[in-house]
């Protein structure tokens, strides 16, 4: 008896580790191939599981099928465990992209846009959802809560999603980027706490007023403490790991973990779910000054590299899509929630001071459902909340509005008229010998070479404008650029000055590497789109490597300006007003 049991359990690891290699091989290999498309690597790990599964390959050969993926309940496990600890570093990692206290400093419209993005989409969505037939539910008696449900999930946005789109248009560094994450962070916190809360109300046998106040309570207090003091003590906690093992990122990421895991218990034992503890100690650790860009990097990439293409590949692994799909459900899905969460992101950002076509382009970032809309049906789906066929639908719903968000996004920066980069320089003050160690020493000589240009205010007022916004979030692009900008109301047209550092400054910049280029750039208050549009230019024309060397290697200003000419040439700004003379004659 024990040679047979260990031969069951040789055959199981056998098993498991041609699932694992199958999964992540094909998930990563479809995943890049997309990416290299312009699409998200999502869409490639849920096809890989649609191929693997019984839409595709359990059609084929389903004999062969069944061989790869039995559905013994050990060997059904194992590959389930390590799905769950996938979603669980997921939810961990989706936590340290929020930055609760950049989001702080800018409470006043995000806090507006936020608001008005949970609430609108969930007045859209509530209605459809409660006049579903019956047939589309998993318990008709549940009816209202289950359109709580769907309204919910129709209000959550792809926060990691629109974090890529934003970084691949160069978005991320500026003001209307951080606008625009500082909302999806207000919107993530409030919308995993109501999910969380009407899942655990749905798995009542009834619903009690005593535990509905009981787990309401307990849940606000809880992220209140996590959000107040919870982020001092982690941030300690993380400061004095990193001391012991000095730059030994693995050290500081079991911490993060145990962290997470210790949330988790205490969520679940609240009586709401396990993944809201995991987000909410992602931003406690996210929070903190000492985690420094290359330690987030760290995790970030060993989450993303394996655990989360195996968990979303193996999420659809197990359903017949073409046997599920309902094709009204998904048109509904999809409408309702890309149409609620760009009204609810619009109308939040009509009553801030953005322009216009920033409303539109704040409004399209908060469209994604993404993997957190598909994180919810998932857990939904096992908790019995919702069919099978709503799910699929839900699925579909998100990778269309995940997939339409790249080419949607980069039609609205394209809407205006156009000029070049190169107008906007001031090339009297270029300095190629930056004599500051720090960055704040740099940024104070470029604010003074920018001041002795007309019409730009004094050297004082131009570095507390600019390090008050590097204070907010450090504007390094990596690859040995940063960008410091601020926008001022005293300015009536934008400037950029262009600095050099030799030795390097320290940045913490995202890659690591010190900052040798420095792109000094002031834009006027009320025209928050030109920041964004000359902060792309400047990462498209000086994304190569070689011409990075050439202004290094620059000998004098003649050289660096002819070589910055010959970048930006073809780098056009797009502007609703009146072109800029040129400045920099």
């Amino acid at each position: 008896m024990p040679e047979a049991i260990q031969h069951l359990g040789e055959q199981h690891i056998a098993v498991f580790l041609l699932q694992v290699l199958l999964l992540l091989g094909l998930a990563r290999g479809l995943g890049w191939a997309l990416q290299r498309v312009g699409q998200p690597a999502l869409l490639g790990e849920i096809l890989t599981g649609v191929i693997l599964g019984p839409t595709v390959l359990g059609r084929l050969a389903p004999g062969l099928q069944a061989a790869i993926f039995p559905a013994g309940a050990l060997q059904c496990a194992m590959l389930e465990t390590v799905a769950w600890v996938g979603l669980l570093l997921l939810l961990l990692s989706a936590g340290l992209e929020v930055d609760v206290s950049v989001a702080w400093r800018q409470r006043g419209d995000a806090l507006k846009i936020a608001l008005s993005d949970i609430v609108l989409p969930m007045a859209v969505a509530f209605v459809p959802a409660l006049l579903l037939p019956d047939r589309y539910l998993a318990a008709p008696s549940q009816r209202v809560i289950f359109a709580f449900f769907i309204a919910t999930v129709m209000t959550i946005s792809a926060l990691p999603m629109t974090v890529k789109v934003l970084h691949d248009l160069d978005l991320l560094k500026s003001d209307l980027g951080l606008l625009a994450m500082s909302a999806l962070t207000i919107n993530d916190i409030i919308g995993w706490a109501v999910f969380t809360l009407v899942l655990g109300f749905a798995t009542q046998a009834r619903l009690d007023l005593v535990h509905v106040t009981v787990v309401l309570g307990g849940t606000v207090v809880f992220a209140a403490a996590c959000m107040t003091i919870g982020r001092w003590v982690v941030g300690r906690g993380i400061a004095w790991v990193q001391r012991q093992g000095e730059s030994d990122a693995g050290i500081v990421l079991t911490f993060v973990c145990c962290i997470g895991i210790a949330c988790g218990l205490l969520t679940q034992w609240m009586g709401v779910h396990a993944l809201f503890g995991l987000f909410l100690a992602g931003i406690m650790a996210g929070d903190c000054p000492a985690l420094s860009e290359r330690t987030r990097h760290v995790i970030a990439q060993m989450v993303y590299a394996v655990f989360v293409p195996i968990f979303f590949a193996s999420m659809a692994l197990r359903i017949d899509f073409l046997a599920n799909f309902d094709l009204l459900l998904v048109v509904l899905f999809s409408a309702i929630g890309v149409f609620g969460r760009y009204l609810g992101a619009w109308v939040g950002a009509r009553m801030t001071a953005l322009s216009p076509s920033d409303r539109v382009t704040i409004a399209i970032a908060h469209t994604p459902g993404g993997s957190m809309e598909m994180i919810m049906a998932l857990v939904a789906l096992q908790s019995g909340l919702i069919t099978v066929r709503v799910f699929v639908a839900i699925v579909f719903a998100a990778l269309a509005s995940s997939v339409a968000l790249g080419p949607w996004m980069a039609w609205s920066l394209r809407r205006r008229r156009e000029v070049n980069v190169l107008d906007i320089f001031l090339r009297r003050a270029t300095r190629l010998d930056l004599r500051g160690a720090t960055r704040w020493e740099a940024i104070r000589e470029l604010c003074e070479a920018a001041a002795e240009h007309e019409g730009l205010p004094d050297a004082d007022v131009l570095a507390a404008a600019v390090r008050a916004r590097e204070e907010t979030a450090g504007t390094a692009i990596g690859e040995g650029m940063a960008v410091p900008h601020a926008r001022l109301p005293a300015i009536a047209r934008p400037a950029v000055v262009f600095g050099r550092s030799v030795a390097g400054l320290d940045w913490d910049s995202p890659d690591g590497l010190p900052a040798h280029l420095i792109f000094l750039i002031l834009t006027p208050a009320d025209d928050q789109g030109i920041q964004v549009q000359i902060l792309g230019a400047l990462a498209r024309g000086l994304g190569q490597e070689p011409v990075r060397q050439r202004l290094l290697a620059a000998r004098d200003e003649a050289t660096a300006w002819a070589t910055l000419r010959q970048a930006l040439a073809q780098q056009s700004l797009v502007r609703p007003g009146k072109p800029p003379s040129r400045q920099g004659q």
